[in-house]
């Protein structure tokens, strides 16, 4: 099973985001770099991952287009996989001001 989270805010930027939760959940962000997804960064978890990235991302045409674009106001994204869900990880990011719980799949 795997579970994945999506997060995003459009108070914190991508540098302030990762600054705030290393703080607050203790994980070192690495800085990462994608032709599709342009730079965002990635933090390892014991049992999963968290990474955060720009919704404008890099597009074919030299325009940029939307990671997410059901959410065309949300600059940030936090993307939360796991392979159980973890409630203890959710409470954490749900108290986190300006960050909103966007979706949520499981399979």
């Amino acid at each position: 099973m795997t579970d994945h989270h999506i997060y995003g805010t459009s108070v914190h930027t991508k540098n302030e985001l990762v600054t705030l939760l290393s703080e607050r959940l203790g994980l070192a962000f690495t800085e990462r770099d994608s032709y599709y997804r342009g730079a965002y960064y990635l933090a390892t978890l014991p049992n999963g991952r968290i990474e955060i990235q720009p919704n404008p991302i890099p597009g074919d045409d030299g325009e940029e287009d939307l990671y997410r674009p059901e959410h065309p106001t949300t600059n940030v994204l936090l993307l939360v996989t796991t392979p159980v869900p973890d409630a203890a990880l959710q409470a954490r990011l749900d108290a986190v001001e300006g960050l909103v719980h966007l979706n949520h799949k499981s399979w």
